[in-house]
C-alpha cells in the first residue's frame, strides 16, 4: 500500500506559477505510476498528467501540456507539478493518485485504474 499526502496549493494571480509535491509513504513506490487529477466545483474530477514509475514517460492533458511539468524523485517518495502560465479555469482541488504499473511504457488518464488517492490541495487562480 501507499498512502499520498499533496502540498503546495494555494492562492495566485493568473500567469503564476506554482509547484505542488506530492509525498508518499509506504513501501515500493518507485513501483507505482502518479498521476494528478482536478476537480473544480461542480465538475467531475478529470485527468490532467501522469508520470511512469521509472519518470521516463510523461502523458499531458492538452489543456495543461506547455504550461505543466511534472517529475518524480523516487529517493525521496515525491512527485511534483511545477504549474506555469496559471490561469482561473486552472482553479480546482487537485489529487495525485498512484496505480501499480503494470509495465515501464502505458500511462493511465481514466481515473479507476488509479487505487491511491491523497485528500487534495487547493489552488485558486484569481483573473
Amino acid at each position: 500500500q501507499v498512502q499520498l499526502v499533496e502540498s503546495g496549493g494555494g492562492l495566485v494571480q493568473a500567469g503564476d506559477s506554482l509547484r505542488l509535491s506530492c509525498v508518499a509513504s509506504g513501501r515500493t513506490f518507485s513501483r507505482y505510476d502518479i498521476g494528478w487529477f482536478r476537480q473544480a466545483p461542480g465538475k467531475e474530477r478529470e485527468f490532467v498528467v501522469a508520470v511512469s514509475w521509472i519518470g521516463s514517460r510523461t502523458y499531458y492533458s492538452d489543456s495543461v501540456k506547455g504550461r505543466f511539468t511534472i517529475s518524480r524523485d523516487n529517493a525521496k517518495n515525491t512527485v511534483y507539478l511545477q504549474m506555469n502560465s496559471l490561469k482561473p479555469e486552472d482553479t480546482a482541488v487537485y489529487y495525485c493518485a498512484a496505480r501499480v504499473s503494470p509495465d515501464a511504457y502505458s500511462l493511465s488518464a481514466r481515473r479507476d485504474e488509479y487505487g491511491y488517492w491523497g485528500q487534495g490541495t487547493q489552488v485558486t487562480v484569481s483573473s
